[in-house]
């Protein structure tokens, strides 16, 4: 399973959804469709522009949580 820990990053950064929505270019509700978790999928470019408006790594947005088997 992929977490994606973009709350956390906003939080930590000081910076609301409605600011990186309007710095990346996607509109409100689709921020929050990734936000959720609820995105089957992410562009290479929409998470380049977020990494470099909330200075991080791609790796500090997305997490891999192995699934429990058994």
């Amino acid at each position: 399973m992929i977490k994606v820990n973009l709350d956390k990053i906003l939080l930590d950064k000081k910076v609301s959804s409605k600011y990186l929505a309007q710095q990346i270019g996607i509109t409100p509700a689709n921020l929050s469709i990734l936000k959720t978790g609820k995105a089957h999928g992410i562009r290479f470019n929409t998470l380049e522009k977020i990494c470099s408006v909330l200075e991080c790594q791609p790796g500090d947005i997305l997490e891999y949580i192995p699934n429990k088997s058994g």
